[in-house]
């Protein structure tokens, strides 16, 4: 049996940007998404603090060490320049991998940088 469980976690980020005229997906400064274990392409979970709003979408390099967190395309209109959000992955695993498995997660700065 195949399960999906926690892979990565970026908590509390502050969205620095919002283009409605875009693509889609969000954008994350490539220094966070390292810390996180999170790849460019990959499906992520964004969930804003602020008001609840909760999407899925796909990530973006952002500028190394620029602290960018950027909604692109229609998930711009679920947030606002200044709110905090939880952008979190997944992954499909084995139960008993799951079980030994330990997820990455960071805290950022609230300039979005590594503490």
């Amino acid at each position: 049996m195949r399960i999906d469980v926690l892979k990565s976690k970026i908590h509390r980020v502050k969205i620095t940007q919002a283009e409605l005229h875009y693509v889609g997906s969000i954008t994350i400064d490539e220094t966070l998404m390292d810390a996180a274990n999170i790849i460019e392409g990959e499906k992520v979970q964004v969930v804003n603090v602020n008001n609840g709003e909760r999407l899925e979408t796909y990530v973006i390099k952002g500028g190394r060490n620029s602290g960018m967190v950027c909604l692109n395309g229609p998930a711009a209109r679920l947030a606002h320049v200044g709110d905090i959000v939880i952008v979190i992955s997944y992954a499909s695993m084995e139960f008993e991998e799951a079980k030994k498995f330990k997820p990455t997660i960071i805290f950022p700065t609230p300039e979005n940088k590594l503490a």
